[in-house]
């Protein structure tokens, strides 16, 4: 008997060990995720610093396009669900807002109201209708709103048809009514989206720390099951549709301001699929990775164009070879990286 017990212990040891160093690697891995977004919010606090109106302007978008490669990220990397029609969302938002800058008043705050109620109400019913599918059929219908979206702008004269709305305003943002800061000052600017920008992805992360991201997650690794712990994953996918829809619509809202037009091209599938190559290029499933992948994507065709009319051919190229030698993307490779020092 005491034999016995002899051996059942040894055996239990190593497997105690093993799930005590399985567990400190994950909350090792989850710091350092951490640490590398720190690092990379530093050095985009710092850009303003150089004084460079065009790596300025350049900054912006890639907020915002990194705000769009978030929501991919929400629904792939976090559910598991492969959306191709996130610009149908991106363009919605930005056609809503440049339409109340224009029409109603130049009030950055009634705009962005406004296109997140719209781009709410639009995307839990395109929801309810592309979730009852799933795999490949759910993908394509989020790949038709987009192309359906960006017929109905080219084809209606009052959103400007082929054109798109030009001369949209750039509005002052009200601080409680004490002050405004003009969006023309391309400082003020940089700052107000990297503060929106920041608030967003830790107003998301910490949605997603909560039960809802654990049912999302659930979903991800295994939907069968989740019915079974009490929870409807219909539900709980329209949820993670519509959040991921707001998302990209808040990110959409600010483009006419930095452009000042808008115009169909923003529902197109190239919008679409460059949210994906940012997201799997930052690193899926780490939040952060989106916003990193955002930047790297948008300042690398900045650079690369200038040299070269191929600069999507490159860019691809570039995808290529992150996910044959960096399949979990930039945050994942940081991680890995910090993990053997």
């Amino acid at each position: 008997m005491d034999s016995a017990k002899r051996e059942a212990g040894t055996a239990v040891a190593p497997s105690l060990a093993m799930k005590s160093r399985s567990l400190s690697l994950r909350l090792f891995g989850r710091r350092m995720v951490r640490a590398a977004g720190i690092g990379l919010i530093i050095a985009a606090a710092l850009l303003p610093l150089t004084g460079n109106t065009f790596y300025m302007r350049l900054g912006i978008e890639a907020m915002l396009f990194g705000v769009l490669a978030l929501s991919v990220d929400i629904l792939l990397g976090v559910a598991g669900m492969l959306s191709l029609g996130q610009a149908a969302f991106f363009g919605l938002g930005a056609y809503i807002s440049a339409l109340v800058l224009t029409q109603v008043g130049p009030s950055i705050w009634l705009a962005a109201g406004i296109a997140i109620a719209t781009v709410g109400v639009f995307s839990t019913i395109i929801g309810a209708i592309a979730i009852r599918s799933s795999g490949v059929y759910f993908t394509l219908i989020t790949f038709g709103v987009g192309e359906v979206l960006g017929k109905v702008a080219t084809n209606l004269s009052w959103l400007g048809g082929s054109d798109g709305l030009l001369g949209v305003p750039v509005p002052s943002v009200s601080v409680f009514g004490l002050v405004d800061l003009p969006l023309t000052n391309n400082i003020v600017f940089f700052y107000f989206a990297f503060a929106l920008v920041l608030a967003l992805y830790f107003g998301v992360r910490r949605l997603l720390d909560t039960p809802f991201g654990a049912v999302l997650r659930g979903l991800h690794d295994n939907e069968s099951r989740v019915p079974y712990l009490g929870y409807d994953p219909f539900r709980y996918k329209l949820a993670a549709f519509v959040l991921a829809a707001v998302v990209a619509g808040i990110g959409g809202m600010l483009y006419p301001v930095l452009r000042g037009f808008v115009g169909p091209n923003l529902f197109a599938f190239e919008i679409s699929a460059r949210a994906v190559v940012m997201a799997l290029v930052g690193g899926i499933g780490t939040l952060i990775g989106g916003l990193a992948g955002g930047g790297l994507i948008t300042f690398l065709e900045s650079v690369i164009a200038t040299f070269t009319e191929r600069y999507l051919t490159m860019l691809g190229a570039i995808f290529v070879i992150f996910v044959l030698f960096c399949p979990d993307g930039l945050i994942g490779f940081i991680r890995r990286k910090l993990q053997r020092t």
